[in-house]
């Protein structure tokens, strides 16, 4: 039988850990939902909080802290964090992608080339054995090319060059003004998609990616990597066994591993309050499975920018945000109407959360209040 869309959701929220916390270190969480964005620094906190039973935000610290758990440039070209022992194969497989991205038109306008990146990355590499500023960086950078390619230079080689973010300041971790330390690879894989290094790390992806988000289109892997699909394909078809093959809603083939959960549709699903970027999110071509396609406008803003959302029988029912003044609390606004049982659900949740962000900062997401005034009038606003 085609699985369904509801058998998707479940299976993606049981391994995102969404259908019940776990109780796991923040290095095995981290692991098991694969990767977590980290764009804002607040949301690999609130992922976790979210997923781990008896969260403690000072676990993350620690872990971001002695590089168990690493925030880097990764998949579709943004900050994400993931489990230290993964990084190299991720970036193996982002290889193409990133130097496709950030050696092209804007590095070239510089009136530098890829080889000219090749001969910088050494040097820039041994002066980042121990965390250096963005402005340390720039400088070096300029120091290398000159003040009228220093910029251009210095953004291509800050996506493509093998780099970690290097803790800054609370009470996130990681501040406004980053930081950056040598990853430890020196030997990089070429750009072409048929290098070993770069096919053995697609592989590596593909098998995490199916165990956190599973089951998955090839264009939903192409979506979450922002890697060719050919090249997709490609790793699969090497996979055999290790993969099976599933109908899809619509007849699109669907990957799996053979032993990973697949809920029953009618699973029960909590709600939740997902931070800003929250993985479920983005990690699909086809995000109808979390979000109800008259929503996506509303929660993934055209600059990308995508909201803290209500999760809600497992699917995308509104958006919150902290209440910084008049006691805290957190403002939570569905776009339909919900059961009692769903909004006692949510208080309890927010509890919590309000809990976390009082702890560190409870002005968390407060650049992107201006989204609320563009929302749509109808939905029931209330302060949890």
């Amino acid at each position: 039988m085609p699985l369904t869309t509801r058998e998707l959701n479940r299976a993606t929220l049981a391994r995102q850990l969404l259908l019940e916390r776990r109780s796991l270190s923040v290095p095995d969480g981290v692991r098991q939902v694969v990767a977590l964005q980290a764009q804002q620094p607040a949301s690999p906190y609130v992922a976790l909080w979210n997923r781990l039973s008896g969260f403690d935000p000072a676990g993350l610290d620690a872990a971001f802290a002695d590089r168990t758990v690493v925030k880097a440039t990764l998949m579709r070209i943004t900050l994400h964090a993931v489990h230290a022992e993964e990084y190299a194969p991720f970036r193996a497989a982002m290889q193409p992608t990133l130097y496709g991205a950030r050696l092209g038109a804007r590095f070239a306008e510089t009136g530098l080339t890829p080889s000219d990146a090749a001969r910088l990355l050494p040097g820039l590499l041994e002066f980042a054995r121990t965390p250096r500023t963005s402005a340390e960086l720039r400088a070096w950078v300029e120091a290398e090319v000159g003040a009228e390619r220093r910029d251009g230079a210095w953004w291509g080689l800050k996506g493509y060059a093998p780099l970690h973010h290097a803790p800054t300041e609370p009470p996130w971790t990681f501040g406004q003004r980053p930081s950056f330390v040598a990853a430890g690879l020196h030997a990089l894989p070429t750009r072409a998609d048929g290098d070993p290094h770069v096919q053995a790390g697609l592989r590596t992806l593909i098998l995490r990616y199916l165990s956190g988000f599973g089951p998955a289109s090839v264009a939903d892997v192409a979506q979450f990597a922002l890697v060719r699909r050919t090249a997709v394909r490609q790793a699969l078809a090497a996979l055999g066994e290790a993969v099976v093959h599933l109908p899809g809603p619509d007849g699109t083939p669907y990957h799996d591993l053979p032993d990973a959960p697949r809920p029953d549709a009618g699973t029960p699903a909590p709600p939740r309050l997902l931070g800003m970027w929250d993985s479920v999110l983005l990690a699909y071509a086809d995000r109808a499975r979390v979000i109800p396609p008259a929503y996506r406008p509303l929660v993934i803003r055209r600059n990308g920018d995508v909201l803290p959302t209500l999760l809600v029988d497992g699917e995308v029912a509104g958006v919150w945000r902290p209440v910084e003044n008049g006691g805290g609390g957190i403002e939570a606004t569905a776009f339909h109407p919900l059961s009692p049982a769903a909004w006692d659900a949510l208080a309890a949740e927010a509890r919590s959360l309000t809990a976390l962000l009082a702890a560190r900062d409870t002005t968390a997401y407060r650049r992107y209040g201006h989204w609320w005034a563009k929302l749509p009038e109808g939905g029931e606003v209330r302060r949890l």
